[in-house]
């Protein structure tokens, strides 16, 4: 049994998403934000970042959003949710690692401007920056990573939950997706997934 802390609105949705894609057995405790159960004591003795997801395994406590979903893609190889081979499988850890640290740090600088300045001026310049970096990443993604009909191609991977969180992201975000055809259609295809429809009640 392995245990998923997660948060609604967070990254956790990806790693949620991919334990149901890989048929796993896992239990999922929510974690309550809005009374900053994250920076409770009890959470940091889990994750001393204060921060989620983090899934609990015999063999330790795992955090950080690339190196979750590679360890369930792994540990549930039957589910391929991972290339096999050492190049396919670097470029999809390429691809979640973009994801996490340019795309997931634009998106922050909307919310959470003071992990970088405590000047107010300089976090809402942040916040007016954001449509516009958030657009830039989704263009990126759009014309280098996204090969159709899936992020890796013909074959759907871990690399497609962590999309979908960010493609959620960017809605509210002030990307015009309509820009962005084919993570448009990505988007919809995830939308229509069991798995996704499933998780997605627990985090709505």
């Amino acid at each position: 049994m392995i245990t998923l802390y997660y948060a609604r609105g967070t990254a956790a949705l990806a790693p949620h998403i991919l334990l149901e894609d890989a048929g796993a057995t896992y239990d999922a405790r929510l974690v309550d934000f809005s009374t900053s159960e994250q920076q409770s004591p009890g959470f940091l003795t889990i994750n001393p970042k204060g921060r989620v997801p983090a899934l609990i395994t015999a063999e330790g406590t795992l955090t950080e959003t690339p190196a979750i979903l590679a360890y369930i893609a792994q540990l549930h190889p039957d589910a391929n949710l991972a290339p096999a081979d050492p190049f396919g499988f670097a470029q999809a850890q390429a691809f979640n690692l973009y994801l996490a640290a340019t795309v997931h740090v634009n998106h922050a600088h909307k919310q959470r401007g003071g992990r970088w300045t405590d000047d107010e001026t300089a976090q809402e310049k942040m916040r007016e920056k954001v449509p516009a970096n958030m657009t830039d990443c989704a263009r990126v993604i759009e014309q280098n990573y996204l090969k159709g009909p899936w992020v890796m191609g013909q074959t759907y991977s871990m690399c497609d939950a962590y999309l979908f969180v960010i493609t959620r992201w960017m809605k509210v975000d002030g990307v015009n997706l309509d820009d962005f055809p084919a993570i448009t259609d990505h988007f919809t295809a995830m939308q229509e997934r069991t798995s996704v429809q499933k998780i997605m009640q627990l985090h709505t």
